[in-house]
């Protein structure tokens, strides 16, 4: 359940908001505007913004609904970017130091028939800093990415499974990414709900299970 922001929780980058409007309490979640009105690489495009929630997780089992809407200033690229991160790092002052995430891109969902490639890139996994969706598209051409049936403005099930040498990620219980050979092994970490630019999203129903 998120029907409100969990006690000891931190705003990375996000404005964060409790939201019923849409039939089941949720946490809102868009970035912050001066993160939206940055620069590609450095205030967003797979960086740190998420809601960072107490507790830490290692292996096991997340999994979240989640909803994802454009907003009216997204830039024309936006594909209405949430997930949830794992394995959130802090060093000094509690800057973010490191993390891992899966996130969705709704407008490449398979039924909305997008042009290629974006038909193979609804959903993403990535590592902070150093393996951004970017450098795995030149390193790895689609080994980190796959289609998926899934839509803007639409709840779906993320479900994250981890171990230490394998991550698997189910979208509406449809296994739709099975990862062996991860280009950064996972750390022990905190989740977060995790959006980027042009995306206002809704998260409910989150569960944990750790091994």
């Amino acid at each position: 359940m998120l029907d409100g922001v969990p006690e000891g929780a931190r705003a990375c980058g996000v404005e964060v908001a409790a939201d019923a409007s849409l039939g089941r309490p949720a946490l809102r979640l868009a970035l912050e505007p001066p993160r939206r009105a940055g620069t590609l690489g450095r205030d967003f495009g797979d960086e740190p913004t998420f809601l960072r929630l107490p507790g830490h997780f290692s292996t096991g089992t997340i999994g979240v609904d989640l909803r994802a809407r454009l907003l009216p200033d997204a830039p024309d690229y936006a594909r209405g970017f949430i997930g949830l991160a794992y394995g959130i790092t802090t060093g000094a002052g509690g800057a973010v130091t490191g993390f891992q995430a899966v996130y969705l891109r709704p407008l490449n969902g398979l039924g909305l028939a997008p042009p290629p490639p974006r038909g193979d890139r609804a959903v993403q996994w990535f590592a902070w800093p150093d393996h951004k969706y970017d450098r795995l598209r030149e390193t790895h051409p689609g080994a980190f990415e796959a289609g998926a049936d899934i839509g803007p403005d639409r709840w779906h099930r993320l479900e994250i499974d981890l171990s230490p040498k394998r991550l698997r990620a189910r979208v509406d219980g449809a296994l739709v990414l099975d990862l062996t050979d991860l280009p950064q092994a996972p750390a022990p970490g905190q989740i977060g709900l995790w959006v980027d630019i042009g995306t206002m999203g809704w998260f409910a129903g989150l569960t944990v299970a750790p091994d």
